[in-house]
């Protein structure tokens, strides 16, 4: 008898446990709505408690977005946020009896895309709706600017905010956002860029939005700029950790972009400089992308390494050489790039000093000053840099690792007082990045 009473419980059991999961997944609670306007788009963002079944449709005359949300309630604190980007008011209320009902009242017609996020790191489930406008400005083609004989361009610099929007990235044991940080930087950055001859800079995003990785990097390639640098605030379990560092991509990385792209015909289009690989074999396209991403990845470690030598100067530095790892805002096959941890915002003190304006001008004053001394030594040709400083470049060496005073002096047929003396070194100790003037003559 007792057998049989648990061979009856266990029946019910299974049951149960089939049953739940095969239950549709629709009552849930939404917790909060979170909006964020972009250039490009305008994300909204509910929080809820788990997966949920929901319908979305337009209605016009006027333009609405409705969202309707079975079987679930809002939250006790639930509240509409103000609107932004493409929307005009957001309401909210009962649907019948077991529906809630969300309606965006649009400033124009949208092209909604709506997905489920299951839960990661601090998030919960999320469920997403972004909203691109229907009509589209279509792109107007202008012939490229040939300039007069004589002139020069100046070099253009892509600046990357990392993280914003949905995204915050680390946050400081005072609540610091890096997202905020990275964002403050970047346009000190550029403002610094712009007044500097020859230079100029744009954002990648220029508020607080989210930008996938893949789309940054392209941001950089669409404007055929000359650099990108993204921008972001380290983070480490330990307090004690800090300094700024200076990323590449590592070679898995570059390895794997490049199986990516020569499986992809719309990417092997435009693979090398705008040359069409359509209609050529594997092998060649192949080679082909890895002379762009050999020269790429060259020209990424040697504005890197002037980079990190100039920020060494405004303070410490988490190691003494540029780092590696397989970073996706990294991976353009034909436009050097580079990653600069400012500081360690989970640092208390480096917080604090990235809090401060006067502060995050020095770190931007030093990534302009690796910036320019790297194209003074190589300075691209067509550009200002190449006109002012392409006859002399022989005059000047960047210290690699492994080379002393003496070495150099001897590779450059000069002496090492001569050295010290053009220079004003006290001693003759130098460090990696250093940029030595060569006496003439």
């Amino acid at each position: 008898m007792l057998q049989a009473f648990g061979k009856t419980r266990l029946y019910a059991v299974i049951l149960a446990l089939i049953g739940a999961a095969f239950a549709p997944a629709h009552a849930a609670e939404v917790k909060a709505l979170r909006i964020w306007a972009g250039p490009e788009y305008t994300r909204a963002v509910f929080d809820v408690s788990g997966p949920l079944d929901y319908k979305l449709f337009d209605l016009s005359q006027p333009e609405r977005l409705v969202l309707d949300l079975r079987g679930s309630k809002f939250a006790s604190d639930f509240g509409t946020p103000e609107a932004k980007g493409l929307l005009k008011a957001v309401r909210s209320g009962k649907q019948g009896e077991k529906d809630v009902r969300v309606v965006f009242d649009l400033e124009q017609g949208v092209r909604p895309k709506s997905f489920l996020l299951p839960p990661a790191e601090k998030f919960g489930y999320r469920l997403v709706l972004d909203l691109y406008p229907k009509s589209v400005p279509v792109a107007i083609k202008t012939v490229e600017k040939v300039l007069p004989p004589g002139t020069s361009r100046d070099v253009l610099v892509m600046i990357d905010a990392g993280h914003g929007g949905e995204d915050p990235g680390s946050i400081g044991p005072a609540g610091t956002y890096e997202k905020i940080i990275t964002l403050a930087v970047s346009r000190e950055l550029k403002r610094l860029i712009d007044r500097e001859p020859g230079m100029s800079a744009q954002l990648a995003r220029d508020g607080d939005y989210f930008i996938p990785h893949k789309q940054r990097y392209q941001k950089a390639r669409d404007a055929k700029a000359d650099l990108f640098i993204s921008i972001h605030a380290d983070a480490f379990t330990k307090p004690e950790a800090r300094g700024s560092s200076v990323w590449v991509l590592s070679p898995r990385g570059a390895t794997s972009e490049a199986a990516r792209w020569l499986a992809d015909r719309e990417n092997r289009a435009d693979l090398v400089g705008g040359v069409s690989l359509d209609t050529r074999e594997d092998t060649l396209a192949a080679v082909l992308l890895d002379l762009s991403q050999g020269a790429t990845m060259e020209a990424s470690q040697a504005v890197a390494g002037q980079v990190l030598a100039a920020m060494r100067k405004v303070g410490p530095t988490h190691k003494s050489y540029v780092e590696r790892a397989n970073f996706i805002v990294l991976r353009s096959p034909d436009v050097p790039s580079i990653l600069v941890e400012t500081a360690f915002i989970s640092n208390p003190a480096e917080e604090k000093r990235l809090n401060n304006a006067a502060e995050r001008t020095k770190l931007a004053e030093a990534i302009l000053e690796g910036i320019r001394n790297h194209y003074r030594m190589a300075p691209l040709p067509g550009t200002w840099f190449a006109a002012n400083y392409g006859r002399d470049k022989a005059s000047r060496h960047v210290v690699a690792r492994g080379e002393t005073l003496s070495v150099i002096a001897a590779r450059h047929g000069t002496s090492v007082s001569a050295l010290r003396s053009v220079n004003k070194l006290a001693r003759d100790d130098v460090r990696i990045g250093d940029v030595l003037e060569i006496p003439q003559g």
